[in-house]
């Protein structure tokens, strides 16, 4: 399967490549950004397809909303500011080293390789990406095992627009993913599960390779006690069915107040129905990816099942099921699912969920959901629907989160001038807009000296007049 020496071979011909090219003007880096933007959009229902193969059942709209557009969109957003990011900042010079002029320039790191998992594929491969060359480098994509047809797909679509030595595309079957994890990068960006990282970091260490780990984990959504219920529910619905909860920053669990998780319950349904009318058949209801994590989700149903979670499966159309209760396994499609009374020992309070499953946890007052946020691994994303301003910055500066959205769920990963990235066990580092261009560049400090030299009256021997002027005017004595 694995086919180490294609890859070496492609990486060498990019290390060499970049060492020929060490600063890549900004016409370069926007005309490279350019071809990209147009071979997606002429690629885009091809991709549309490719996925919908992938997954058995992807909804178009997802895949245009979710990944095209926003891929675009990030594209766009670097092509009309690389320009300006290239610029050196000029920095102050301490007087005790006048005169001389301080800066910082900003250098392509080299060649970034960029390991993509099975759930954006085309989002999270494109995104860092565009952003890799916007800043200058040579990259180098590892796609996922469980997403072949849009990695083929993909791969024709790199191919017909930049050399081998510039950007290249591997599928699963071309390279695995611990020989593309051991190359020496100057920079790589892995996205999947805590378990895997973990894998990955260890790896890229023995080359002491600069990593940004983006891992999920299990992101909560907390609502006030007071906040509209009906704007609640949608907004909750909306985030975890999109595209089935296999989004890292899906709401993995609602924390609600004790005396309103009925009439949550009651609005969520609500939601779902309008939502979702059907289920089995529908379109626009997206598939489990594979027979593994299909079977892991049936599973955490079970498991709280056993342990005395009481398990509410949504079926607005009231569709036959297959075997399994629940679930279409035909098509690897699950209802969407609460789960209420949930114990903590139960696997879908340990693990993160990626499914359309729903725990919600009671709670008493603010400070108790904040305790229980506090007290877990911190998440990508943090979810709180209030509109008292006075709570909402009591929340946001005492809990951390890789980031956190106000009255809403997802919307806050496609703000191209915010930074994207978790914290602890959801990550490391962080990309998109600016912060991509300079997680992807070398900031070097530069300090330029003049003709006549300052320093030589600190020179020694010590103890002269000037050391004595010096330390007074800088120690006061």
């Amino acid at each position: 399967m694995s086919n180490i020496n294609e890859l070496d071979r492609i990486f060498e011909a990019q290390k060499s490549a970049f060492s020929k090219n060490l600063m890549p003007s900004a016409q370069e880096r926007i005309e490279n950004l350019d071809r990209l933007e147009q071979v997606l959009l002429k690629y885009k229902d091809k991709l549309v397809s490719a996925a919908n193969m992938d997954f058995g059942c992807r909804s178009k709209d997802e895949t245009l909303l979710a990944e095209i557009i926003p891929s675009v969109e990030d594209i766009r957003y670097i092509k009309k500011r690389v320009a300006k990011w290239m610029k050196p900042s000029h920095r102050q010079t301490g007087v005790l080293f006048q005169p001389a002029k301080s800066m910082v320039i900003y250098q392509p790191l080299g060649v970034v390789g960029v390991i993509t998992p099975w759930n954006y594929p085309m989002y999270l491969s494109m995104g860092p990406l565009a952003g890799a060359l916007g800043a200058g480098n040579r990259v180098m994509i590892r796609m996922s095992k469980s997403t072949p047809n849009t990695a083929i797909t993909l791969q024709a679509m790199i191919g017909s627009c930049f050399e081998e030595d510039h950007v290249t595309l591997m599928t699963a079957d071309e390279c695995s993913g611990s020989s593309f994890a051991e190359k020496k990068w100057d920079h790589l960006v892995f996205t999947g599960s805590t378990s895997v990282g973990r894998q990955v970091m260890k790896a890229a260490s023995s080359n002491l390779t600069p990593v940004t780990l983006e891992l999920g984990g299990k992101s909560p959504a907390i609502i006030s006690s007071d906040f509209p219920m009906q704007d609640a529910a949608e907004r909750i619905a909306f985030g975890k069915v999109f595209n089935m909860g296999q989004t890292c920053v899906a709401p993995d669990h609602v924390i609600c107040p004790r005396t309103r998780v009925n009439e949550f319950v009651r609005l969520f349904k609500a939601s779902i129905q309008k939502m979702y009318p059907t289920m089995k058949n529908n379109p626009q209801y997206s598939s489990i990816i594979n027979n593994e994590e299909y079977s892991r989700l049936l599973e955490f149903i079970d498991d709280a099942k056993s342990k005395g979670a009481e398990v509410v499966s949504l079926n607005p159309a009231q569709e036959p099921y297959d075997a399994v209760d629940g679930t279409w396994s035909n098509s690897r499609k699950i209802a969407v699912t609460l789960l209420l009374n949930v114990d903590y020992k139960m696997r879908v309070m340990q693990e993160e969920i990626f499914g359309p499953l729903l725990p919600i946890i009671p709670y008493d007052k603010l400070e108790d959901a904040i305790e229980f946020v506090n007290q877990r691994p911190r998440p990508l994303a943090l979810y709180y629907f209030d509109y008292d301003t006075e709570r909402v910055n009591y929340l946001l500066t005492h809990t951390h989160s890789g980031g956190a959205l106000i009255n809403d769920t997802l919307v806050h990963v496609a703000q191209d001038d915010m930074p994207f990235g978790g914290i602890g066990e959801s990550g490391m580092g962080q990309y998109h807009g600016h912060e991509g261009f300079l997680t992807f560049s070398k900031a070097k400090g530069v300090l330029i000296k003049p003709k006549f030299n300052s320093g030589k009256f600190v020179y020694p021997p010590y103890g002269n007049m000037v050391h004595k002027l010096v330390y007074k005017m800088f120690l006061g004595k």
